[in-house]
């Protein structure tokens, strides 16, 4: 059975940091690109940051040079390190699985709730 977990929201002021998590299991994880989306209130789901099977990174515009993500093939885990947050980062993120990166068609975790308050 596939399951992602993400952990690690919460409430900050602007300019702090947080620190988000993405547990797996079920999936080979080293083969598939992981993706962290956020969803505001009233706004569709946006990719925020990628890294594929090399390691090669992506990031939306509006994160970059704040947000970093890395994975560990071996525990199996995506992260997602913000700095600087901003009153517009809040949302809740959602980590995902495809073989393409920032792939819709993928498994996807339930979420979890960013609040930056400014």
């Amino acid at each position: 059975q596939v399951k992602l977990v993400e952990s690690g929201g919460g409430s900050v002021s602007a300019g702090g940091s947080l620190m988000l998590s993405c547990t797996t299991s079920g999936i080979n994880f080293e083969n598939y690109c992981m993706s962290w989306f956020r969803q505001a209130p009233g706004k569709e789901r946006e990719p925020v940051a990628a890294i594929d099977i090399g390691g090669t990174t992506l990031y939306a515009d509006s994160v970059k040079g704040r947000f970093t993500i890395s994975k560990d093939n071996i525990q199996k885990i995506l992260s997602l390190q913000m700095n600087s947050l901003e009153v517009g980062d809040t949302g809740t993120y959602y980590c995902a699985a495809a073989g393409i990166c920032y792939e819709r068609r993928a498994f996807w975790g339930q979420g979890t709730q960013v609040n930056v308050s400014s």
